[in-house]
């Protein structure tokens, strides 16, 4: 029996859970009909298990790619049976000439499913064997006929997703509470280890410790170039183990295309049998004075009818930070107005453009990140649901002796003791100049300038890095009339 025919065998009772018994054997039905333009062939929906096995061995559409096989029928895909039929004749008819395993390369499908697939459009007229090597099916070439190109263009001009078949959503929604950041238990010994490349206070492991363990928002705040970034993409190996990505996601008819190379990066361990998901670290999504509330919506691509999923998004069962937090081109009030939902439940709505709404999982470590004072950012309403605060401030003496120390390594340049402590008393402590952590690696870089405009060797004196100074530090005159002013830019800086 076809897939078209047990599909209107099941159709006439979508409830019935068991299997209808045998029926005598009947002649060999002529091959179906073909549909006309723009309507798409159906498939089955899912059935009970076959007769003498349990519930527990059929085949489910909620397994976890990294540790199951791939799908052994169509049923297991769990696409809607309008939106597969059309997508895998787009996707051949993109090569036209083809073989099975060409074809199941393109939709990252087994090479059994892909063939009865195909089997089907042929029955329907919409391609016909063009040679074969043998007996077996998997040897032909498949060749697209004029009626299958010419349904492939209708299909197109309701979509142009073609390749890898998208999973349905409450499969992906399954996948991300498997993978769920709460889960994760950090202790000291992990925590220094995260940070081992980085000098950090040690009264910031504190605080640190039970925010990543809650699984909720932290929000880092302090002044400007004390490693906040850096600390925040660190705690991202404290997530730990790999996740399932898949490529894309069919949510009401439509693709939502998931998978993002520069965030999602592969896993070193073997990838799934099912190649519609990818073994992956858990992502880093990093967004600043970008992010507007637009980009934080469904963005949909008139050319390809598509979605591209927004970043936070892309960053489930990881990690999202917002970098520069107040520094965005809408006001942080709006922006936390737009994740009251999200950030109390777990879970956003986003919106297709027919209307819909779609419940997406909203599973991440969200941390914010700001080097302007929380008083003016929001107001005490708005800071409690920013649940774990931690300040960041500049490092001690000590901390900026052993980062200078740390970075003159890493840049392949001899540490001097007497020049960093020259460097200390005339610059940091005879102007009070605080400690920042980021002023090794800068005023280094400086020196390595210099010493190359110079055609010197990149070494540590205290001429060249006394003029790295001069060209690093900001002197602010005190006559107001060495500059120039401009009406009404102090009150655009408020």
């Amino acid at each position: 029996m076809s897939i078209l025919d047990r599909l209107k065998t099941a159709a006439e009772d979508p409830e019935e859970k068991k299997p209808p018994a045998p029926a005598p054997a009947q002649p060999q039905a002529a091959a179906p009909a073909a549909p006309p333009p723009g309507a798409a062939p159906s498939l089955l929906k899912p059935q009970a298990p076959p007769p003498g096995k349990d519930a527990k061995d059929a085949p489910a559409s909620d397994y976890d790619p990294l540790g199951l096989g791939e799908p052994r029928t169509v049923e297991d895909l769990g696409i809607r049976p309008d939106f597969l039929m059309p997508h895998v004749l787009k996707t051949v008819a993109i090569l036209d000439t083809f073989t099975v395993n060409e074809a199941a390369e393109q939709l990252c499908l087994p090479v059994k499913i892909t063939n009865d697939l195909l089997e089907e459009w042929r029955n329907l007229k919409c391609m016909e064997v063009a040679s074969a090597a043998g007996y077996a099916s998997t040897t032909r070439r498949y060749v697209m006929t004029s009626e299958g190109r010419n349904r492939a263009r209708e299909y197109m001009r309701l979509s142009g997703y073609m390749g890898a078949i998208p999973v349905p959503m409450a499969t992906y929604v399954k996948m991300v509470q498997k993978q769920t950041v709460l889960g994760v238990q950090v202790n000291i010994g992990s925590l220094r280890k995260a940070l081992a490349h980085l000098v950090v206070s040690d009264r910031l492991f504190k605080p640190l410790g039970p925010a990543v363990n809650s699984g909720r928002t932290i929000f880092l705040y302090g002044p400007p170039g004390n490693g906040k970034t850096a600390i925040a993409v660190a705690l991202s190996s404290l997530l730990g183990g790999a996740i399932a990505i898949p490529k894309a996601i069919e949510v009401d008819g439509f693709v939502v295309r998931l998978h993002d190379p520069s965030v999602h990066r592969l896993d070193e361990g073997p990838q799934p049998e099912d190649k519609r998901w990818l073994r992956c670290k858990r992502p880093v999504v990093v967004v600043g004075g970008e992010l507007t509330l637009q980009t934080m919506e469904l963005q949909m691509d008139p050319h390809s009818s598509t979605y591209e999923a927004p970043p936070h998004v892309k960053s489930n069962n990881g990690i999202f930070i917002l970098d520069d937090f107040g520094r965005q081109l809408v006001r942080p009030r709006d922006l936390l107005n737009r994740w009251i939902v999200p950030l109390e439940n777990r879970v956003d709505f986003l919106t297709l453009h027919t209307g819909n709404k779609v419940q997406m999982p909203f599973d991440q470590l969200v941390i914010f990140s700001t080097n302007i004072n929380p008083k003016d950012l929001l107001d005490e309403a708005f800071m409690r649901r920013l649940r774990h605060k931690v300040f960041i401030g500049p490092l001690d003496k000590d901390g900026f002796h052993e980062n200078f120390a740390r970075t003159c390594k890493s840049k392949g340049i001899e540490f001097r003791e007497d020049v960093f402590g020259d460097l200390v008393k005339e610059v940091y402590e005879a102007r009070k100049r605080p400690f920042t952590a980021c002023h090794p690696r800068d005023l280094l870089d400086h020196l390595i300038d210099l010493a190359k405009f110079e055609e010197k060797k990149p070494e540590m004196t205290k001429d060249l890095l006394l003029r790295a100074c001069e060209s690093y530090f900001v002197g602010f005159e005190e006559a107001d009339s060495a500059f120039a002013t401009s009406a009404g830019v102090a009150d655009l800086l408020k």
